[in-house]
């Protein structure tokens, strides 16, 4: 009796030790396996659109239409001929718009999140609030009087006035603060007080303590601020297009616009290639940033 419990105890062991196994592998099924379609299906849609620009692009035809099967040709005659629409100088205004307007937009920021986050004085709270409401209220609504103010500031001072870079580049330095201050001033909540004391205690004064302490403390939320702020200008096309008025000075995106204009004739082709190229700045940018976007993003909201 005992030899035969002996022999079933395996068989038994074995049994459980299948049905368990079928019993995960059915539960893996329900609970797991759709979350790899959701990804497969939202890879096909980020990468498929990205791959018919770049078909499109290198399909010196220059339809969109021509593209539907993908790099059937391919040929760098777009990319050769952005030259002569004069998109290179339109990048190259883009990268000095963007470029000023986001470090100018991070050292904004950062000096208003600094007086918010270490001294108190009268209408602090009041003036975040004030910061929040005013982000309602998009930059586009005031496009009508930015270009009135930029027509009269012509006379006055040429380069401040309309198609001017830095006449641009002050109207979004303009719109800086409010969110970006927000941001910033969540992160400089989490750098300790007894930092700024004990350096105060050796003598620092508060610029010292904002430039050789907390910047380097808080450089994630540096990076995530900048690089925001050099996208939304590089993307910008509105209050681009109502202040440049020239074509030399205008940015990618009203370039751009300008080729696509007339939806029966655009040059498409030239049109996805400006694109991609477009595109290849803000790649790096992030791929150069990517580091710090996480952190800066979450450890914010750690300590309001």
């Amino acid at each position: 009796m005992s030899t035969l419990n002996t022999g079933t105890r395996p068989a038994k062991a074995a049994t459980t030790r299948a049905r368990r196994q079928g019993t995960t592998g059915g539960r893996w099924w329900r609970e797991v396996s759709w979350r790899y379609l959701v990804a497969l299906v939202m890879i096909a849609i980020c990468v498929l659109p990205l791959l018919y620009v770049l078909s499109a692009a290198l399909n010196p035809g220059g339809t969109l239409v021509g593209s539907n099967d993908l790099f059937r040709t391919v040929s760098g005659d777009n990319f050769a001929a952005l030259a002569d629409r004069g998109f290179w100088g339109w990048l190259r205004n883009s990268l000095v718009v963007c470029t000023f307007t986001a470090v100018g937009t991070v050292l904004m920021g950062a000096a208003a999140a600094y007086a918010f986050s270490r001294f108190r004085f009268q209408g602090r709270e009041k003036g975040l609030t004030g910061l929040l409401l005013a982000q309602m209220f998009p930059q586009t609504l005031a496009f009508v009087a930015i270009f009135l103010l930029l027509l009269t500031l012509k006379d006055v001072f040429p380069v401040l006035g309309l198609d001017s870079l830095i006449g641009l580049i002050c109207v979004y330095l303009g719109g800086a603060l409010g969110v970006n201050t927000f941001l910033m001033y969540g992160f400089f909540n989490t750098v300790p007080r007894e930092l700024d004391e004990a350096a105060k205690i050796d003598g620092a004064s508060h610029a010292q303590i904002f430039w050789t302490i907390v910047l380097r403390l808080v450089t994630p939320i540096l990076a995530v601020v900048g690089l925001l702020s050099f996208i939304s200008s590089f993307g910008d096309f509105l209050i681009a297009k109502v202040v440049l008025q020239h074509q030399d000075n205008w940015t990618v995106a009203v370039g751009l616009y300008s080729m696509a204009a007339d939806e029966r004739t655009a040059p498409w082709g030239l049109f996805a290639a400006g694109a991609v190229v477009a595109a290849v700045p803000i790649v790096l940018l992030f791929l150069f940033l990517q580091k710090y976007v996480v952190g800066g993003l979450t450890a914010g909201s750690v300590k309001g």
